[in-house]
């Protein structure tokens, strides 16, 4: 594990196994911070901006590729070196996974056809995929950057986070192919859906009903649900409370705001409620994880 913490920003690779290393990135400072690594055609790269963005550049700064928060990145290519070398924006979060291409056939070697680029017709090409990070994903991102345990045991956490991780980006509905769906080639009703996700999102306290919410975005409630499954990987509500507890997950680590006033929020009348709620979440009152943060 190799850990460096700048006036303004920090970097730690954390090596999970041979061939298989997390990279965590913070830039708090006010200027981009530039982050440089060889990285060899062996490899495959999954970057995930959980905060703010970045800019991946490749080719002596021929070609660039921009990755902004709650999306992610995927790097693969067998046939040239795709060395790191990232323009973290001021205030942003990154979590990158790295591994050999044998060890991440490793995990998947039954489920090879079930991975596009891992199929036999694609084995000798480059893939790149950008995606949204669903709720899932950003809480395991979240709890990578945020855990506070004893340093024995930090990496046995990690490397579950990350297998974890790995779970979630390709646990792809079974009865929807996602790349193929025609809902997703139809830029129209992705804009709507996103808007969707956008309206509950600032309306957290008082969301909108489903009716009114299609409504709102001119799509049939069918459609409206149907297309923020295929999108997020989750239905509408379970995907607003995963963001309303991530986003009290964070009110808490500020400190400034007491379990009702974050109840309320997020759309609690009662505390009990609210502390109901995370407890289901995360297993752990509001309390009690306040009081397990560091330097709290």
């Amino acid at each position: 594990m190799k850990l460096e913490n700048v006036a303004t920003g920090s970097f730690e690779e954390i090596l999970i196994d041979d061939g298989f290393y997390v990279l965590k990135i913070q830039n708090e400072g006010v200027e981009p911070q530039q982050v440089t690594r060889e990285i060899n055609k062996r490899y495959i790269q999954f970057h995930f901006c959980l905060k703010g963005g970045g800019k991946f550049v490749f080719n002596q700064g021929n070609y660039a590729l921009e990755v902004s928060e709650e999306n992610s990145l995927l790097l693969y290519n067998t046939q040239v070196d795709l060395p790191l070398d990232l323009s973290l924006a001021p205030g942003s979060w990154m979590v990158s996974v790295v591994m050999t291409i044998r060890k991440f056939h490793s995990l998947f070697s039954d489920e090879a056809s079930y991975i596009p680029f891992l199929n036999t017709e694609s084995s000798e090409k480059k893939y790149y995929a950008q995606e949204a990070v669903s709720p899932a994903i950003a809480v395991v991102l979240s709890q990578m950057i945020n855990y506070n345990l004893h340093p024995t045991i930090k990496k046995l956490y990690i490397k579950g986070k990350v297998y974890e991780l790995i779970s979630l980006y390709f646990n792809k509905s079974t009865d929807a192919d996602v790349e193929q769906c025609p809902f997703l080639v139809d830029e129209d009703n992705v804009k709507r859906i996103r808007r969707a996700k956008e309206l509950i999102i600032a309306n957290m306290a008082e969301p909108p009903s489903l009716p009114e919410l299609s409504k709102e975005i001119g799509l049939s409630l069918k459609r409206l649900k149907e297309g923020f499954k295929q999108i997020y990987g989750d239905s509408v509500y379970s995907f607003l409370f995963d963001y309303k507890m991530e986003y009290a997950r964070r009110l808490l680590e500020s400190g400034q705001y007491n379990v009702n006033e974050i109840g309320l929020k997020i759309g609690y009348s009662t505390s009990s409620h609210f502390i109901a709620a995370f407890k289901k979440k995360y297993g752990t009152t509001p309390k009690k994880y306040v009081m397990a943060l560091p330097n709290v």
